[in-house]
């Protein structure tokens, strides 16, 4: 026996495990598709145009390149060579991970541009393949430097367990609020916008107020929202501070999308009074309501979705928003403001569902053996 073994053993250096992370897969994958989609979308080709589909490799430069598609090409593969670089570790490292999400992201640049060559609404071009493969070393850089904790996903998995524990249906719903909120709206967070299939009411010639229906809109969403995902995190979580942090990081992604979408000046031209007033009420009437118990949380906030439906369904629409928005439209990020559209529609029926198993299975775990 060892002098030493009455004595505490000495601390050892906390090795971090290097695994590899199946959410980056998946976000990978899902975000592929999703530029295959939105490269390619409405897919009416036309393969009978005698053009080769590597054509366009040895095609001249053209003579005008706007700078919009050029940072649109850029930025747009910037967040694949991220999650390229999460995909392959631990087992390639540093330049050869990097090597590798080039090459993949470089591949797939060029099929979807060879794809491109028989579409009649799209132009491809050496200039967009190069801003990819930009876009992918961006992205791929950032990543090369980050600990294995952050590219395992494990501090991230960590963060969220702190969040919201096993509710991943809630964390997901937190993470596509924002990117719900895109599509323009005929006031802000005016989500679920399903006239066409219900059938509008026909109000004849009552005007109503837009400041007003846009600020009960708006604060009535704002507050069910965040009665809803409150459900799904941990009673320690900082739960005020993670729904204001979502609700600023929608109005910046909000603002940075229909600047690009219709023009810098037009950033902010969804931040209408009735907008801000509704937010600053909603917001003031969360602090409050977070602190009912789940039960009343839960049918609050569903009242409150219920009333925001009734409001941008059946009350008269603003008159002014049709007509502002074909004035405004510049053909900016046409296809992926389509993909929006339907994140728009769809949130709401998601949350829903996630609300009914979520009530399911904390009954059926309640319920005495």
């Amino acid at each position: 026996m060892s002098p030493e073994s009455g004595q505490n053993p000495r601390p050892r250096k906390l090795v971090w495990p290097l695994q590899a992370m199946p959410l980056a897969r998946a976000m990978a994958l899902i975000y592929g598709l999703l530029i295959i989609y939105t490269s390619l979308n409405p897919f009416d080709f036309y393969f009978q145009n005698g053009v080769n589909g590597t054509a366009w490799i040895s095609a001249p430069l053209p003579r005008f390149i706007p700078l919009f598609d050029v940072v649109t090409n850029v930025l747009a593969y910037i967040p694949l060579g991220f999650l390229l670089v999460c995909v392959v570790f631990p087992r390639w490292r540093r330049f050869i991970a990097l090597s590798i999400a080039m090459v993949c992201c470089a591949l797939l640049a060029a099929g979807v541009e060879s794809l491109q060559t028989w579409l009649p609404t799209r132009i491809p071009s050496q200039t967009d393949w190069w801003a990819n493969v930009l876009g992918s070393f961006i992205g791929a850089l950032l990543a090369v430097p980050l600990g294995p904790q952050w590219l395992s996903g494990s501090a991230l998995r960590r963060q969220f367990d702190v969040w919201f524990g096993l509710n991943w249906g809630a964390a997901t719903l937190f993470i596509l609020f924002p990117w719900a909120q895109i599509y323009p709206q005929s006031a802000w967070l005016g989500m679920g916008a399903w006239r066409q299939l219900i059938g509008a009411a026909d109000w004849g010639t009552l005007v109503m107020n837009q400041t007003l229906r846009e600020g009960l809109i708006t604060a009535s969403c704002w507050l069910g929202v965040g009665l809803i995902l409150s459900l799904g995190m941990r009673a320690k979580a900082p739960q005020w501070r993670l729904l204001m942090s979502l609700l600023g990081a929608s109005v910046l992604i909000k603002s940075l999308f229909t600047g690009l979408q219709f023009g810098g000046e037009f950033s902010l031209a969804w931040l209408t009074t009735g907008a801000i007033w509704g937010m600053l009420i909603g917001s003031a009437l969360l602090l409050w309501a977070i602190r009912l118990d789940s039960k009343y949380r839960l049918w609050v906030g569903l009242g409150c979705l219920a009333a925001m439906l009734a409001l941008v369904n059946l009350f008269p629409d603003n008159p002014y928003f049709a007509l502002t928005l074909k004035a405004w439209f510049q053909g900016r990020l046409l296809h992926f403001n389509d993909l929006m559209k339907w994140a728009s529609f769809l949130w709401l029926p998601f949350a829903m569902a996630w609300v009914l198993q979520n009530q399911f299975a904390t009954r059926i775990t309640k319920r005495p053996i």
